[in-house]
């Protein structure tokens, strides 16, 4: 008999005068508070004001939330967009965020990081090649935070490390499946370890793209990969061939391609 791991975790902690302190709650602010250490060290080592790490972890929260709730609408409930646009403006800035879509987050984020390279006068691929390390950090947060939610479960499946998700709200009928989160936590754990690994060879002067080039190809192919093993988030998927994680992660894998390429074209860089 297959000793599968039976998950009965509560999404909620505890609750404090009625108000519940969530795990995915605990692991989003997580994230930020872990990527401002990072970061700061970062900065530290390469001799740069500590007050920039503040100003561009301003500027990736709420990149995240807006960039996260536009994508989740744009890309997975676009009819709903355009049936009632004053309910998704408002939706999309006020708690809680039900519905995050991590494609929509880098597309803000990135579009932040230009805003601030322009505002600082600073090599955008710099600015990007500092905050992959951190992004990668917090991913494996959410993550874990989507496995304590009993959230984006994977397939059913038969292997000895099969999740039972007894909390599951979407499918409630309890079968074996993929840990399709914990297959990403981990993933983005080791990632942010050879990224960090790369940029401590030479810091500074490290080329300008390089550990964005690989944070990009290594977490989009990653990302095409385990949506084999994880069932679709909405309905309108279930009759496409690969689903719009997967579509969406192919431009995503390219831009990383791309600036790889930029890196190992390019003979100097300026920070």
């Amino acid at each position: 008999m297959l000793a599968y791991i039976d998950w009965h975790t509560s999404p909620v902690i505890f609750e404090i005068f009625g108000f519940p302190l969530r795990w995915y709650g605990l692991m989003f602010a997580g994230a930020f508070l872990a990527g401002y250490q990072i970061l700061s060290y970062i900065f530290r080592k390469e001799g740069r004001p500590v007050e920039q790490a503040d100003e561009l972890l301003l500027y990736a929260m709420i990149s995240t939330v807006i960039g996260a709730r536009m994508g989740h609408y744009f890309f997975y409930e676009y009819p709903l967009l355009l049936s009632d646009p004053a309910k998704f403006f408002i939706d999309m800035i006020t708690p809680p965020y039900s519905g995050l879509a991590s494609h929509g987050t880098f597309i803000g984020m990135f579009t932040a990081f230009y805003l601030f390279s322009k505002k600082r006068n600073v090599s955008y691929l710099y600015v990007t090649d500092r905050i992959s390390p951190t992004v990668a950090f917090g991913g494996a947060l959410i993550r874990f935070g989507n496995l304590m939610n009993s959230e984006i479960v994977g397939k059913p499946t038969d292997v000895p490390w099969a999740f039972r998700f007894f909390n599951d709200q979407e499918h409630p009928i309890v079968v074996p499946r993929h840990p399709a989160q914990l297959y990403e936590s981990i993933s983005c754990i080791l990632l942010f370890l050879l990224l960090m690994w790369i940029w401590s060879l030479k810091k500074e002067n490290t080329r300008h793209g390089l550990i964005t080039g690989v944070f990009l190809i290594i977490l989009f192919s990653l990302r095409f990969v385990y949506e084999f093993f994880k069932e679709n988030q909405v309905n309108f998927e279930d009759s496409m061939q690969f689903n719009m994680g997967q579509i969406l992660s192919i431009p995503a894998l390219l831009f990383g391609v791309g600036i790889l390429i930029y890196a190992f074209r390019k003979k100097t860089d300026t920070i």
